[in-house]
């Protein structure tokens, strides 16, 4: 496949998000299909889906690790990112989210919104992504498109409209009527989605009049609200002058590149129905790369911000997102360029490491096929060969112009295990095995037990742990005893308390001296994040410590925090206030006030009202009514609270909280006291307070007595 370099305004950057099981696999499969990346489209749940690459996904029919691809459309180059929907993988839509100029939220046509919708719709609010919505699924019995927007406009609260209406001939999903070019697009179905027939709406036989004055209405709707972004739209409403679907596709495109207005498509990926309709959607309303804001950078050790466009002239300057190995070509790092352009065989910098890496191979990924390419463009999304010591969220610039762009969030483990390798071969293999798959997911934390020298590892649940362990025995053959899950307690206090340590001694005839005063407060700023942390102030002047110990001091608290005294977690959720102390001219160093600091955070401890905080997960129950009793009762013993029910046809939505540890086995409950007929999801929603009675048997067990 040869090299196009297509102008900036010809490419998008775009991604699939969407809760588990809305289809976005099956959208991006038949877009590769239909843009001809592909010849035969790949079925999840035939494991033959060109996306999901990994054994464990094919087997599973989920997507488990984001899969970049390129395709082009009408004479654009399409950047797409498929990313997983379960809520173990979060990680992946974070870092996508993070270097995509657009997405396309997908929604199942039956359940609308579901719990994961709401957190990748969020983390694409955070990034100011602008989005289209894609109603999937419309083939299914109980689809219903209208109800899906209504859960958007209730849960997601954008300003959003319909641009598409779906067509039915006997409760047969036929096709789209496009209200903007008013065209009704009917499928035939013999021929894979490749061959559609075009109709004035009131031509098409099948269809009902009260689909057409719907129809109409909602063109109507959609005109007044465009005129909010158009003076053009509005003058000619106010005028009732006729509005030509060209000037509505412009205001559309004005309003979604703004982030201020969602247009609604719809169709059946399974059935190949709505999809060439959304690759117009995906270039007609989202942006490329010159119609984004400037990325906002600093240089090291600066606060001054920098805005970098897109632009091929400037320096370079990209962000690393994404490692992967690969048994063929070593470590892939996937790069997305935001200014400059650089060569196969120039040497880049990592802002954050301070070290020269050389780009050895440049690749674009068209759906498994990997195309070597001799440079890289602003705005483009490659992967490179060559950038050994570069993790995910690391800047990538030129040696002469370095800048640091805004780092990536990543989350918290909140589940471990303990692993211990069974054979001596293992032992040898799992020590350079675990960084590969570290390096691919910031998400996994590795950590010895220091009493018993064991393995422990964290992830963001049962089946993110699972899949790790998978991995090592698949792709490494490394064989490893697993323990049980436990999820991951945090500790804090309750009130304030205050704390000094004084630190006095001579080590090797040189004299050590720090006091350290420390006030410790509970203190928690959001509490809807989940984001527990420790947050330092300083309130000593310059003469009872100098401005160069201060940092220290914070270091010691930190890592101290590191650690608890109830149960060896960490300790969250706390202000630490430096309110006093004094030091030596000739004895007090930087090791000694992090030392005495240390000490003080611990003895504050002591005196405290200690707590455990657990992870509380939000759960999405659906169960026929029959089911709803016992559904209920069994989620009660679990200690999880119900926040309200909701009805959809027979079908009840339970809607609630429960703490994670109490969801071990949950899919085989759930299944029992429904015969099967019950399904549930969960995401994280944020740490609580542990029960007293619980509490105290959690500290007894971990204590071992």
């Amino acid at each position: 496949m040869e090299r196009k370099d297509y102008p900036l305004e010809k490419i998008r950057n775009m991604g699939f998000v969407a809760h588990i099981d809305a289809g976005k696999t099956t959208v991006t499969e038949r877009i590769l299909y239909y843009t001809g990346i592909v010849h035969q489209m790949g079925e999840v749940h035939e494991g033959s889906a060109t996306m999901d690459w990994m054994e464990q996904e094919k087997e599973r029919g989920i997507t488990i690790t984001s899969a970049a691809t390129t395709c082009y459309w009408d004479d654009n180059r399409i950047n797409i990112i498929d990313t997983p929907g379960h809520v173990d993988f979060t990680v992946e839509v974070e870092r996508s989210l993070r270097v995509l100029d657009g997405a396309v939220v997908i929604f199942c046509g039956v359940a609308g919104v579901e719990p994961q919708s709401e957190t990748v719709w969020h983390q694409a609010d955070h990034y100011k992504i602008p989005r289209i919505a894609f109603i999937n699924k419309l083939d299914r019995t109980g689809a219903d498109y209208f109800y899906a927007i209504d859960t958007i406009k209730s849960k997601l609260k954008p300003n959003t409209h319909p641009v598409q209406v779906p067509l039915y001939k006997d409760e047969e999903f036929m096709g789209i009527l496009d209200i903007v070019n008013w065209k009704a697009i009917v499928y035939d179905k013999d021929f894979l989605g490749h061959k559609y027939s075009e109709y004035e709406p009131k031509e098409w036989q099948h269809i009902d009049e009260d689909v057409l004055e719907k129809a109409k209405s909602l063109r109507s709707t959609l005109i007044e609200k465009l005129a909010d972004f158009d003076e053009n739209i509005l003058n000619k409403f106010l005028k009732e002058e006729n509005i030509k679907k060209e000037e509505l596709h412009s205001a559309l495109r004005k309003a979604t590149i703004s982030n201020e207005f969602v247009p609604v498509l719809c169709g059946s990926a399974l059935k190949n129905k709505g999809i060439q309709p959304l690759l117009k959607a995906i270039i007609k309303y989202l942006p490329s790369p010159l119609e984004v804001p400037p990325i906002i950078a600093s240089p090291p050790d600066s606060e001054k911000e920098i805005k970098i466009r897109a632009d091929e002239s400037l320096p370079f300057a990209a962000l690393a997102f994404k490692s992967q190995v690969d048994s063929y070509v070593g470590k892939l790092t996937y790069l997305r360029a935001y200014s400059g352009k650089i060569e196969r065989g120039d040497f880049v910098l990592n802002v954050n490491t301070g070290k020269s890496e050389r780009i050895t191979r440049i690749i674009h990924i068209h759906a498994n096929k990997k195309v070597n390419v001799d440079s890289l463009r602003a705005g483009e999304i490659v992967a490179v060969v060559g950038l050994h010591e570069t993790t995910s969220g690391d800047s990538i610039t030129d040696k002469k112009h370095p800048v640091v762009l805004e780092r990536i969030p990543f989350a918290e483990p909140v589940m471990s295990i303990v692993i211990e390798p069974k054979r001596a071969v293992d032992e040898q293999k799992i020590d350079e095995v675990l960084p590969n798959l570290l390096d691919e997911d910031p998400t996994y934390h590795v950590k010895e037990d220091e009493e018993t020298g064991q393995m422990i590892i964290s992830g963001m649940g049962e089946l993110h742990l699972e899949i790790l362990i998978d991995r090592l025995k698949r792709e490494y053959d490394v064989e490893v005893n697993v323990g049980k899950p436990h999820v991951n307690l945090k500790e804090t206090i309750k009130g304030a308390v205050e704390s000094k340590s004084v630190l006095k001694r001579t080590v090797n005839g040189k004299g050590q001296f720090a006091e350290v005063k420390l006030r410790l407060e509970h203190y928690k700023v959001d509490s809807e994040s989940g984001g527990q942390k420790v947050w330092f102030k300083n309130k000593t002047s310059e003469e009872e410590i100098p401005k160069q110990f201060i940092r220290a001091v914070e270091a010691g608290v930190k890592e101290s925090a590191l650690s608890g005294l109830l149960t060896g977690n960490k300790v969250e959720d706390i202000k630490v206030t430096l309110i006093g102390g004094s030091f030596n001219e000739v004895d007090s160093s930087e090791i000694a006030f992090k030392i005495a600091s240390a000490k003080a955070f611990v003895e504050a401890l002591k005196k405290a009202d200690l707590i455990l905080l657990e992870p509380i997960m939000k759960i999405t129950i659906l169960t026929p009514e029959d089911y709803l009793g016992r559904v209920i009762n069994d989620l009660n013993g679990r200690r999880g609270k119900v926040s309200k029910i909701k009805e959809k046809d027979s079908i009840k939505i339970i809607h609630g909280v429960v703490p994670l540890r109490e969801t071990f086995g949950y899919s085989t409950s759930l299944r029992s006291v429904s015969q099967g007929r019950a399904s549930y999801s969960m995401e994280f929603y944020r740490y609580e307070k542990v029960p007293e009675n619980i509490s105290k048997k959690i500290i007894k067990k971990l204590r071992g007595y």
